[in-house]
């Protein structure tokens, strides 16, 4: 996950005005063989690093000012930014210090998302460029465009002002001008080897994931131990594989000693590679540090019916990236068509509209699903199949594509496309969805195919859901000239309802499978099976259809009972 201010001007800074850690004599605070604190920083063992200042600060070990210095600048580089904080704190209350740690402070309270006391301690610091930067990112943050304006126009053409600027772009999914920056400023320092991982970062949010691996195996090569890095990595073998693959990517962390459990992004991930496994003990606690983790818990409850539970995480999102409108969106359609309430779809249709027309999604695999998304809700499937179409290449085994590809297929009558887009589905939550059934066994009758639709009955239970499947069956079956199977579906219905419109359509029905098999167009063997179902009913027509189709059976040889 990419930070929005570039931590390495605050970090110089605060180098700076700390200087080396020594006691009040001018002597090194280090016992013979015992680590010292460039040491650990020269290793970013930030861990150990703190561990000392604290140590030495409790002892009172030192120059309390450079060690409170020190403490900010490597619990900052930890993440705990609260620590950060406390000691930048006890510096501008116990100590005469330069206003630049005003800037400190408010970069610790950029990273516990507390955008508005940022901004407000921000203005008390120095009019410098690390300001400007700080200020960018939190009107991004706080989406003020009027003021995101105002600094961008102040922004250098120095690395720092660019690697943020870069960085805004990334996170506002403007992913090509992010990657247009990071190249360039890699060209103008080679031996900046972070400069890679964010080139790579930018190529697997343009779903280059080859491309990102060619480019973060450069950094892996003298970092393979970062957990960044092995991270995108497994990132992007997910992408092009499959869980499993990122998993094991993440397992040569762990197998170096690396504690992947007290990373948070990579916790988040292990989710999202097992399949959601562990989401509901890992996503909660995450949902405020990793905007990511809110929209995998919500995926997560869409996928196991907990579409309240979705709600209420998205009520009050607002989006501000494409993943977001578009989980949006999904969350609205679901909740729209299964209640059937016109201002969820609205909101979905608008949603997925904003995605699919905006110039940088339109063209890409998530924007044609989004068009085609909002033109499903509306109904016009025309539309939704020029969409679809267009990105079949890639989705082929994709089951919720194939789902909605089928049924637009079919909407639009173009059964035989639709019968082989239902049938590549294996998730067997669809396969049991009425819808599903339903459409599956329509096609089933208008590509000629009625014994297998007629079969997708009979596995079903007796319920409201297996009745209108026969119904549909008998209707489509008689409009298709598939006589018998009709006369099937008629004949179960008439006896679960006595309505006399079933008993004329079983008539109907077995007359037709009569001049069928007249026609040579049948088998003659269907006759006895007509005249079963004739038989079933009680009707004063029944012994005079008997009497003919016995009569006809008699007279070409054609043995019944």
């Amino acid at each position: 996950m990419m930070r929005g201010i570039t931590a390495a001007a605050k970090a110089k800074k605060a180098a700076a005005t700390a200087g080396s850690v020594r006691d009040k004599s001018g002597k090194s605070g280090k016992a013979p063989g015992q680590p010292s604190l460039e040491d650990f920083v020269a290793l970013r063992d930030y861990t150990g690093a703190l561990t000392l200042l604290e140590f030495r600060l409790k002892c009172q070990d030192g120059d309390t000012k450079n060690l409170l210095l020190w403490i900010g600048y490597c619990a900052f580089h930890l993440g705990n930014f609260k620590r950060a904080e406390e000691a930048y704190r006890e510096l501008l209350d116990a100590h005469e210090v330069t206003n630049a740690v005003y800037l400190y402070i408010a970069c610790c309270y950029f990273y516990q998302q507390m955008f508005e006391e940022s901004e407000k301690i921000a203005e008390k610091g120095p009019d410098d460029a690390l300001k400007i930067r700080l200020l960018f990112n939190i009107a991004h943050r706080t989406a003020d465009e009027n003021k995101l304006m105002t600094y961008h126009q102040k922004l250098k053409d120095k690395k720092e002002d660019q690697l943020s600027l870069a960085a805004v772009h990334y996170l506002r999914s403007h992913h090509q001008e992010a990657t247009d920056i990071y190249k360039r400023l890699l060209l103008e320092n080679r031996d900046d080897l972070a400069l890679n991982v964010y080139v790579a970062m930018c190529y697997y949010k343009l779903d280059y994931y080859d491309v990102s691996l060619e480019i973060l195996a450069v950094y892996l090569q003298s970092h393979p131990e970062s957990p960044i890095g092995i991270n995108l990595k497994a990132c992007n073998h997910f992408r092009l594989y499959n869980g499993k693959a990122a998993e094991a990517e993440l397992k040569i962390l762990s197998d170096k000693g690396v504690n992947i459990q007290a990373n948070e992004l990579i916790r988040h991930n292990m989710v999202v590679f097992s399949n959601g496994e562990q989401a509901l003990q890992v996503l909660p606690g995450i949902v405020d540090s990793i905007p990511e983790a809110r929209l995998n818990l919500i995926i997560y409850y869409l996928r196991h019916n907990s579409v309240n539970e979705a709600f209420e995480l998205v009520r009050d999102l607002e989006p501000a990236t494409p993943q977001e409108y578009i989980i949006k969106g999904v969350v609205h359609a679901t909740i729209g068509q299964r209640n059937t309430n016109r201002e969820h779809l609205k909101m979905a249709q608008q949603c997925f509209q904003l995605v699919g027309t905006s110039a940088h999604e339109c063209d890409t695999i998530p924007g044609r699903q989004c068009m085609a998304s909002c033109y499903f809700l509306m109904r016009q499937f025309e539309d939704v199949n020029i969409y679809l179409n267009s990105v079949k290449a890639y989705m082929y085994n994709d089951d919720d594509f194939n789902y909605n590809h089928g049924i637009a297929l079919a909407a639009t009558r173009n059964y035989k496309a639709a019968e082989e887009a239902l049938l590549l589905i294996h998730n067997e939550a669809y396969k049991a969805e009425y819808v599903y059934i339903s459409w599956l066994a329509r096609c089933y009758v208008m590509n000629g195919n009625p014994r297998s639709a007629w079969e997708l009955y009979l596995k079903m239970t007796s319920s409201n859901e297996s009745f209108n499947l026969l119904q549909l069956i008998a209707n489509d079956c008689y409009r298709m000239g598939h006589f018998l199977f009709a006369a099937k579906a008629f004949d179960v219905l008439e006896r679960l309802d006595a309505d006399p419109e079933y008993w004329e359509g079983k008539r109907g029905a077995c007359v037709g499978v009569f001049q069928q098999v007249i026609a040579g167009k049948a088998s003659r063997d269907d006759l006895q099976d007509v005249l079963t179902m004739i038989r079933n009913t009680s009707n004063p027509q029944v012994e005079y259809i008997v009497r003919i189709i016995k009569k006809w059976c008699k007279e070409n040889n054609v043995k019944i009972t």
